[in-house]
């Protein structure tokens, strides 16, 4: 077995790509700090920063495994786009929660669907997503099972959720990326459909 640390990062993401975890764990561990420290120069909030570094990664896993990575451009440069959107994305729903003002727009802006009560039918539907989403993670083994529900139903972060349950946030964000491989192949499995 070769030194992993030795190989470029698109040799790494290509043994990655073919099922070799280690050459994630290698990734990982090559940009972890300056990532990070990119990340919190943006935000400058420790736990946020957590946040978005941790989903950095799991968008990075998402494409790799799904194989609709671009090797055209550089790993890093990628990398960093993607942690750049997500903080981009973060400042823009903090913002979407302050008031709009209507008065530069010749039609009435609050009169729209999607900032519209839902009907009974989207209510019903959202009601058979959430049960089935339920359904699907119970089925999940205990260490993924544990790290979703205080992620999305608990609202903790990595750190938080490495802390409470003893192990490392790499460790805990493994099991989040498994959990999330294991939920979309079972929901394509069953034939289960998780957005409206």
């Amino acid at each position: 077995m070769c030194n992993l640390t030795k190989l470029t990062d698109e040799q790494l993401v290509a043994a990655y790509a073919d099922g070799d975890n280690l050459a994630f764990d290698t990734l990982l561990m090559r940009y972890r700090q300056r990532l990070f420290s990119y990340i919190f120069q943006m935000v400058r909030d420790r736990d946020l920063a957590d946040d978005i570094f941790q989903e950095t990664f799991i968008k990075a896993i998402t494409t790799i495994r799904q194989g609709r990575y671009n090797d055209m451009g550089k790993f890093s440069a990628w990398l960093y786009r993607i942690a750049r959107n997500l903080v981009v994305d973060t400042f823009r729903s903090e913002k979407a929660e302050c008031a709009i003002s209507t008065d530069d727009v010749d039609y009435n802006l609050l009169n729209r669907k999607d900032l519209a009560e839902d009907n009974i039918e989207d209510a019903l539907v959202d009601i058979q997503i959430e049960q089935d989403l339920h359904r699907l993670v119970s089925l999940l083994p205990d260490e993924q099972r544990t790290v979703v529900d205080m992620r999305f139903y608990r609202d903790l972060s990595f750190k938080e959720i490495a802390e409470q349950t003893g192990v490392s946030i790499n460790t805990a964000l493994g099991r989040m990326r498994y959990a999330i491989l294991n939920l979309r192949r079972m929901a394509k499995q069953k034939d289960v459909c998780l957005t409206r």
